[in-house]
């Protein structure tokens, strides 16, 4: 429950003492005796913070699990050091007696909390539980909470950074399981470009910090937090030459999420040593504006001087501080001035995908892995390990086997293609082989294409001791126009390694040129010839050209006949071996309609780089989708004339109805009345007999109904149309409280004179069984 305003004063304990002085009495000694390391209660600040800011407000929730409750409780604020109680009217929680007690049980108890004033210090929250006579407090535990004033010290002293007595080294593989996925975070997922960004970290010493909650991000924890780019945090990284040891980076995930058995989770390795013990990295939620996930430091180092075995951790997002969007696909919007790391809470923004106006916890979207896989060297870990992975040489095996059957007969494989990537980014290059013959079936043949990972040229996927070049610039132009000259080209060193060693790759480099071989005047110069145009073909042969222009004709006016137009072949990849490689087809998504007939779709994503040609298979897929169907409403036709009145003197009645044209389907809205009635008076009826003169008065009243009918007919007659006579009158509707009957008069024949409205069906409606029933 929510509590907001005072206790009912029946809801709370009236011994003249008071139960609130009584309880705080009781807590020293306790009137069932402490109960220390008890878990069935808990005291919880909304985002489990570990700063407060001075003067905001927090909600603060005390629960029981099942199948515990109590009856009464004390919440009490504490300046850390000071037993003092803070002075309640400045520090208290919130619209809330701070001592309740109920008669009924509670499991759940929720307040606000007003932060103390700026130089408070740290606080401790403290709750006492109360079941019956028996009162539970805890010191240290579930029941009390450390806070300290945002700002003072975001390191906790509960996380210290200490220095290690580890000896030896030791290999670690992280996996990264992504959760983020509609299923378990279903508003607002963005379906269409859910992903994860490369994942960019380090082991490291302490001296440098990657990024940690409360700080401000660095220009490349930016990059990686809004535009999930980790070049420039791996050049910030490898900047920090000694204080790192192993730059640890994993690829993009597109979509977000897969199942395991159709993608296995990405990993990396590795090292630590006794300096660089600690563990970073990072990884953006994809779109977001700024969010992340990731580890701060994470110490790999035990105070037994030995390695941590293995490392489970649930990950939630967190916010850099960069950009102010609250949904996955807000526009960006800078955060000026640039805001500290903290983590996303539910009670950020109503229009936030994580918002739970109940305060609860964030569902985790990741969960990392890191275990140990190898040790090196002497240790001296006090406490014995009881993993014996110590290996002479913690470097990765290679494992080159083939394990392709003996009933798979392939072709040779083909030569790798040119890299996905022109620059030093990774990109991949692809060969393949083709399926001669499977003499098996029953066993299945592997893969016929192959990939692995590669950089453009003059790059190395080496480690940082490596010397990385830029690519080649393009040649000069040749020192001679006309004659025998030279021409160059140059690039540049990209990263030095990281050893001190020079690098010793060329940086310039020449080829003789001629441009012109005939100087004369009566020759024709031209230009150098310009760069060659992209092939005219994606795969297969192609033609591509280059030209170039008449400098100077010949002095004695005649034709140029040097060429400006120059054509050759160009060879693309075999238009049969360019991959489609497609991510598997997503969920179907929702109905389009919420009843009745409708449509769905599912998507997948081209994962091949687009550098290798274009792929025609179908990214979208519709089909039709069933749900219930709607609810349909009762239909009715008009309602008919009032019919003649029931009675010919008196009160009578008036009826008039209407049909049901369409019964209601599905739960749909119930039809209304078929029958309206309202009364009539024509004239008041005689109190005795008809006297001689009303008699007369009425006979030579029918006798012009009957000539205005002759005359109507004889109209009817004249105008094309004559009428049969009327029917006899149906049954009554009802048999008693008031029905209707109708009688109608059909055309019997039409002349051929006769327009469509003179002969017209024609029906007269009376009322029936007025009696009560």
């Amino acid at each position: 429950m929510f509590t907001k305003g005072k206790i009912k004063p029946a809801d709370r304990a009236t011994p003249s003492d008071g139960y609130c002085s009584w309880i705080t009495r009781a807590q020293p000694h306790g009137a069932g005796g402490r109960r220390e390391g008890f878990s069935e209660f808990r005291l919880r600040v909304e985002g489990d913070p570990e700063h407060y800011q001075p003067g905001s407000t927090y909600r603060v929730t005390l629960y029981a699990t099942n199948p515990a409750y109590f009856r009464g409780f004390t919440l009490i604020a504490l300046k850390e050091g000071n037993a003092a109680i803070f002075e309640l009217d400045t520090f208290v929680l919130k619209n809330m007696d701070l001592c309740t007690l109920t008669p009924r049980r509670r499991t759940r108890i929720q307040v606000f909390w007003i932060a103390p004033p700026s130089g408070s210090g740290c606080v401790l929250l403290k709750a006492s539980i109360v079941q019956r006579k028996i009162i539970s407090f805890q010191d240290e535990g579930s029941l009390t909470k450390r806070m300290c004033e945002k700002g003072e010290s975001f390191i906790t002293p509960n996380k210290p950074l200490l220095d290690c007595c580890a000896c030896g080294t030791a290999k670690y593989r992280v996996t990264f399981y992504g959760n983020w996925s509609e299923k378990l975070h279903p508003k607002d997922y963005p379906r269409r470009a859910n992903h994860w960004s490369a994942l960019i970290g380090a082991s490291h010493s302490k001296n440098y910090i990657l990024w940690e909650y409360g700080g401000y991000v660095s220009e490349g924890v930016k990059q990686v937090a809004e535009l999930g780019s980790p070049v420039k945090m791996e050049e910030e990284i490898r900047q920090k030459g000694d204080e790192v040891l192993t730059v640890i980076k994993m690829k993009a995930q597109w979509p977000a999420w897969q199942p395991l058995n159709v993608r296995a989770a990405p990993s990396a390795e590795f090292s630590v040593d006794r300096t660089r013990h600690l563990m970073s990295f990072l990884t953006m939620l994809g779109p977001s504006p700024d969010w992340n996930v990731g580890l701060s430091s994470e110490d790999l180092c035990t105070k037994e001087c030995g390695w941590v075995q293995k490392v489970v951790q649930d990950l939630i997002p967190w916010d850099a501080g960069t950009d102010n969007g609250v949904t996955y696909e807000s526009p960006n919007k800078p955060t000026t001035p640039q805001e500290k790391i903290r983590p996303l809470t539910s009670l950020d923004h109503p229009q936030s995908p994580f918002y739970d106006p109940e305060g609860g916890a964030i569902t985790p979207v990741a969960r990392v892995v890191v275990e140990r896989i190898a040790r090196k060297g002497e240790q001296c870990n006090i406490v014995p390990d009881n993993v014996d992975d110590i290996v002479a040489d913690i470097a990765q095996e290679e494992k080159e086997e083939d394990d392709t059957p003996e009933t798979c007969i392939y072709s040779n494989w083909s030569p790798w293609s040119a890299c996905s990537s022109s620059t030093c980014e990774k990109g991949k290059r692809m060969r393949q082989r083709m399926l001669k013959a499977q003499l098996d079936l029953s066993v299945p043949c592997p893969h016929t294409q192959d990939f692995e990972p590669c950089m453009g040229p003059g790059c190395s996927d080496e480690d940082a001791s490596t010397c990385m070049m830029s690519e080649w610039i393009t040649w000069s132009p040749c020192s001679m126009s006309c004659g025998a000259g030279v021409r160059s080209r140059e690039r540049y060193v990209k990263q030095f390694p990281d050893d001190g060693f020079a690098c010793t790759h060329s940086t310039e480099e020449t080829e003789p040129c001629t441009v012109n071989d005939d100087c004369s005047p009566s020759s024709c110069l031209v230009t150098e010839w310009g760069e060659w145009d992209a092939c005219s073909a994606t795969c297969g042969l192609g033609m591509k050209r280059r030209e170039r222009m008449v400098k100077m004709p010949p002095s004695d006016g005649s034709i140029c006949g040097a060429e400006v137009v120059e054509v050759e072949r160009c060879m693309m990849p075999e238009c049969h071996t360019i991959p489609c490689l497609l991510s598997p087809w997503s969920d179907w998504s929702d109905c389009s309609v919420t009843c009745g007939k409708g449509t769905r779709i599912r998507q997948r994503m081209l994962k091949s780089p687009v550098e290798l040609g274009e792929c025609k298979e179908e990214l979208e897929q519709v089909e039709k989708c069933m749900l219930p169907e709607c609810p349909m409403d009762c239909v009715m036709s008009e309602w008919s004339e009032w019919s003649e009145c029931s009675k010919s003197c008196g009160k009578g009645h008036l009826i008039r109805s209407r049909m049901i044209t369409l019964e209601p389907q599905f739960g749909g809205d119930l039809c209304p009345e078929t029958t309206q009635r309202k009364t009539c008076k024509i004239k008041k009826c005689n109190q005795g007999g008809l006297n001689s003169d009303e008699r007369k008065r009425r006979k030579e009243d029918r006798k012009k109904r009957r000539n205005k009918q002759g005359r109507e007919e004889s109209a009817d007659e004249l105008a094309g149309c004559k009428m049969k006579p009327w029917s006899a009158w149906i049954d009554c509707t009802k048999l008693c409280g008031g029905g209707i009957q109708e009688r109608l008069m059909t055309a019997k024949k039409r002349y051929k004179n006769a327009q469509v409205t003179s002969c017209k069906d024609r029906k007269e409606i009376r009322a029936c069984n007025v009696h009560p029933c």
